[in-house]
């Protein structure tokens, strides 16, 4: 799934990127494994017209950790994981802050792959007029920089 052509950003280079990032902090996460998880599952589905992204790629989580005989102490957690990259809900799960620092740590790179990271983004929405992509995305930045901390 993460190899859709219309994926620019939330593609395998995304999941590489959130492990990599994972792996340096793992030993601060509650559950690691329900993290790992929900990091392989967070964007599995992945389509920028829809609102739904997340929870249908919970429910696909839900179904795969279920083929192999996951507990359902850690689908759940991982389903609520997969939720809370949807308004980076923080109350959702105990190691909701630790997964959106991992899934935003673009935000904190060098300007370069910052702006290949929003280049992408928005070959990711190419279909959205530039004026209201523009007003939306401008919406999305402020509203992080506005919290205390993401």
């Amino acid at each position: 799934m993460y190899s859709e052509p219309h994926r620019h950003y939330h593609n395998c280079q995304h999941i590489a990127d959130c492990l990599h990032e994972f792996d340096q902090v793992r030993q601060l996460a509650t559950a690691p494994l329900a993290v790992e998880l929900a990091i392989w599952f967070h964007d599995a589905v992945c389509d920028p017209h829809a609102a739904d992204n997340e929870e249908r790629s919970a429910e696909l989580a839900k179904d795969w950790m279920g083929k192999f005989g996951a507990t359902a102490a850690l689908t759940g957690s991982v389903w609520q994981l997969i939720l809370a990259t949807k308004n980076h809900d923080a109350w959702l799960h105990p190691d909701a802050p630790l997964l959106m620092d991992v899934d935003l740590s673009i935000l904190g790179q060098a300007a370069e792959k910052f702006l290949k990271y929003e280049a992408q983004i928005r070959m990711e929405y190419e279909w959205v007029p530039e004026n209201i992509f523009a007003t939306k995305r401008a919406e999305i930045l402020e509203r992080f920089l506005a919290r205390k901390r993401i």
